[in-house]
């Protein structure tokens, strides 16, 4: 959707006329239903009086066409700036530029694309602006099957106008020069480039006709988009499916190409446990169902599965357009009814009521989700929710289903292949954790290595050990202790200590914690390491859980009061003890249930509680006996 459109001399005489900010937000009224906030019109009237001088050069045609917020059909993402028309060789070709009024930024040492800047209020970390542009583009190539037939030419670039370049500036640090190449960033200054930039591609004008293209193209991946993830996931051991994961995913198919035909909604519940093999299916399907020419995302609440399994397809290469695939599920609270044809939700207990920085956007995830496409596939364990604003629950997703007219297919996933396969440590853990009676008291035939250690030196002696050959072993931890913002960056900072141990949670930069060759030498949580899979695992068991007259109990106020999982659990027990001790209870069981199931061959655990270290102990020693006996 073009939100406005015009050819160059309508967008001279509206700024010109200083008109121009109000049309673009009375159509966005009338065509989205959404009124803009004074600081987005601002943004417009100052942007769009720097546009107003880089246009004003008789060099750039008249009557080239010019879109101002240009909705990408079938997302929410919007481009700020279009400008169309026809290159030297006769090509139809847009020129699609970025805005920001960013007046500084910070680099991000070894984090693909990543740049600090103060925006919504405070200093966040956002993709760099020339990836923005890039990604935009790609996503218009990608899936604007016009684009794609008349072979349209798309040049992206940013334009920083307040933004006073320097020598050595951040902002062309060298992590950024393959983006910087397919999208240059402009700055203040800089208008006679950005102007040569734009009349190397707009030679001719075209009366907004590469516009019209651009607006009515049908939806469909490009054939080199499905040739790609193609290619990436073939032989990829990573993925191969085995068992009742093939079941799954050929029912999977099979329905969704159903919607696709008879334009009807379903709604599909996969439910399975840790190591069952939920997230191989989602990428599978992923690769599937692109390959057979739909629209499909891979959504999930958090960032650490999205960005390994992301890397595990793509190997060393950053820039790829498989990137656009893969999504947080936050981004739908704005995106039209049915724009893709398959929204795969991973991790799908994590999703949240709200969205956004400040959890104020939209209604509800599982609603949004299930608007947006017409096949929707929920992965999902109930008993991997570990925080307060954790709502992905089977009963929901039914309710909203139902709410939307979406058929509800349910499957489950049962054999499970972490912890060397066994279903019973699964049921000895829950047995253990005093998370529900099982038929598992012991360990009794179980090929894993599980062991209870006296010390935190020992787990990272035997982590760091079992990681030198394959890089697939991790130090995990309850959330426990404080994580410093400001030493964030600083592996010599060392934020949990117990007597003379010292290590520091994971760095936040750099590669993601469960790939990355120096993060054995930090220590995870549930954050970096839910949806994920390790080896081994070393399990730090903080002072939130402990053993007691016989009985395993959880203590909230022992959390450290940066971790944001119990955010709003003071307020909950001022206002209901009871239901807060609960809910607190469950995210704390369900937190170590979860970091002591990521190791596919063993596990090492030290418990700060003296009691509960006995009390492991004396459950495991006989399943200890056995295996040297044997």
């Amino acid at each position: 959707m073009l939100v406005y459109s015009g050819i160059k001399t309508d967008f001279m005489r509206d700024v010109d006329d200083g008109v121009l900010a109000g049309k673009i937000k009375q159509t966005i009224l009338e065509k989205m239903g959404r009124r803009t906030p004074d600081s987005e019109f601002r943004s417009w009237e100052n942007s769009m009086k720097d546009m107003f001088i880089v246009m004003s050069d008789s060099q750039i045609p008249e009557d080239s066409g010019v879109a101002i917020e240009y909705n990408i059909p079938q997302t929410a993402k919007r481009v700020d700036f279009i400008i169309s028309g026809y290159d030297k060789d006769n090509r139809p070709s847009i020129v699609v530029i970025e805005l920001k009024q960013w007046e500084m930024l910070k680099a991000i040492a070894g984090m693909d694309a990543l740049v600090e800047t103060y925006t919504g209020g405070a200093n966040r970390r956002v993709v760099h602006p020339s990836y923005q542009a890039w990604s935009y583009a790609q996503l218009i190539k990608d899936y604007n099957s016009t684009v794609q037939d008349k072979e349209i030419q798309i040049w992206p670039c940013a334009y920083l106008h307040n933004y006073a370049r320097k020598e050595d500036d951040p902002i062309d640090s060298e992590w950024y020069d393959e983006y910087q190449k397919e999208a240059p960033a402009f700055t203040k200054g800089q208008n006679a480039k950005l102007r040569e930039y734009i009349k190397k591609s707009i030679v001719k004008g075209d009366s907004k006709e590469v516009l019209y293209y651009l607006e009515n193209g049908k939806i469909r991946p490009s054939k080199s988009l499905q040739d790609s993830i193609g290619k990436m996931l073939k032989g990829n051991p990573e993925f191969i499916m085995i068992d009742e994961q093939k079941v799954v995913y050929e029912e999977v198919v099979r329905l969704s190409e159903l919607c696709q035909k008879d334009n009807k909604k379903r709604t599909i519940i996969c439910q399975g446990g840790p190591g069952t093999g939920k997230t191989v299916i989602a990428v599978n399907l992923l690769a599937e169902l692109t390959q057979r020419g739909q629209m499909v995302q891979y959504v999930s609440k958090n960032a650490a599965p999205r960005q390994v399994y992301l890397r595990k397809l793509k190997g060393t290469y950053s820039k790829s357009s498989v990137n656009n695939m893969f999504k947080g599920s936050g981004q739908y609270f704005e995106a039209p009814e049915n724009f893709a044809g398959t929204l795969l939700v991973d991790e799908a207990h994590r999703l949240n009521e709200k969205s956004g920085i400040y959890h104020n956007n939209g209604e509800n995830q599982i609603k949004e989700l299930i608007h947006s496409c017409l096949c929707s596939v929920f992965f999902i364990d109930e008993d991997q929710r570990v925080t307060m604003d954790d709502i992905g629950s089977i009963d929901q997703i039914k309710r909203w289903a139902r709410e939307a007219d979406s058929q509800v297919y349910e499957m489950e996933l049962v054999s499970q292949f972490r912890c060397n396969g066994s279903n019973g440590y699964m049921a000895w853990l829950d047995d253990v954790l005093q998370i529900r009676e099982t038929a598992n008291p012991d360990l009794d035939g179980l090929d894993f290595d599980i062991r209870i250690c006296d010390t935190p030196g020992e787990v990272r002696d035997l982590i760091f050990e079992k990681n030198r050959s394959t890089n697939r072993a991790r130090i995990l931890a309850g959330y426990c202790w404080n994580w410093n913002k400001k030493e964030a960056n600083n592996t010599d900072y060392h934020d949990i200590k117990i007597g003379d141990f010292e290590m520091s949670w994971n760095l936040d930069g750099g590669e993601p914690f469960a790939v990355s060759d120096t993060s054995v030498n930090e220590i995870g949580c549930i954050h970096t390491s839910q949806g994920l899979e390790f080896d081994y695992v070393g399990v730090i068991i903080g002072e939130d859980i402990r053993y007691e007259d016989g009985k395993v109990i959880t203590d909230f106020s022992k959390r450290a009061q940066t971790d944001q999982s119990l955010r709003g659990i003071k307020k909950l027990n001022k206002e209901n003890p009871e239901e807060a001790r609960e809910r607190a209870d469950q995210i704390i069981r369900n937190t170590y249930r979860t970091l002591l199931t990521r190791g596919m061959k063993g596990c090492y655990i030290y418990c700060v509680d003296s009691e509960l270290e006995r009390y492991l102990k004396e459950r495991i020693n006989a399943y200890n006996s056995k295996k040297v006996n044997t």
